[in-house]
């Protein structure tokens, strides 16, 4: 599913990621702990295609052996639309846009007809528990409501794999219990892969493999 391999990021002359190699399985939940400034977001953004590696030339990134690393800007965003999904800490919802409307932007970026992802984007919510808030604007709903919405916003183009960024981290503690839970929900049910940074040792500890980032590498 994602393979890494010599993965290096350099910030000036501050060397963030300093060689990284990692193996992720499909329909595996991998966690990242690690302390600030290890460069878990950072080989984050490096994995989601938000970022590219310092070393392009002698370090690969692929994903469902797709080599990320050497696509255009254009393939690389379209591959990034269709095939990945992001959760961040901060629900990153558009205010003006109903919950509904949030969700389906991935989708009406993929040109998919309007018809097509609002069915999606209500079978989604319906699955998260948000039947009830179709025509809400993120200022009505509770945070653990905004965190849903986002949640399939991320899913509605069915990505391979989901990275999520301390998502659980601006919650209250049982609307992080409910969504540690559900990814694991929804692995089950549709097979997604999921690397999750995260300082909550609570859900660390749940995923399949934990990950720990010491000064810049996996500490193995």
């Amino acid at each position: 599913m994602i393979n890494a391999t010599n993965v290096k990021k350099y910030y000036g002359d501050l060397q963030v990621l300093k060689g990284v190699d990692i193996a992720i399985a499909k329909g595996e939940i991998v966690s990242i702990v690690g302390a600030s400034g290890a460069g878990k977001t950072t080989l984050l953004q490096l994995l989601g295609t938000l970022d590219v590696p310092s070393n392009p030339m002698d370090s690969s990134i692929a994903i469902n052996s797709v080599n990320v690393t050497q696509l255009t800007p254009n393939a690389l965003a379209k591959f990034r639309n269709e095939h990945i999904g992001f959760i961040f800490q901060f629900h990153q919802l558009l205010p003006e846009f109903t919950a509904l409307e949030n969700v389906c932007i991935p989708a009406f970026i993929k040109k998919t007809p309007k018809s097509q992802a609002e069915t999606r984007g209500k079978e989604l919510l319906d699955f998260l528990g948000l039947s009830h808030r179709y025509h809400h604007r993120p200022k009505e709903l509770s945070g653990g409501e905004q965190q849903r919405v986002a949640v399939a916003r991320a899913l509605i183009n069915n990505p391979a794999v989901i990275f999520a960024d301390e998502p659980s981290g601006n919650l209250d503690s049982e609307s992080a219990e409910n969504l540690h839970q559900l990814f694991f929900k929804l692995r089950e049910e549709f097979g997604q892969t999921f690397v999750i940074v995260t300082h909550n040792e609570e859900l660390a500890n749940m995923a399949d493999r934990k990950l720990t980032m010491v000064d810049g590498k996996i500490n193995t």
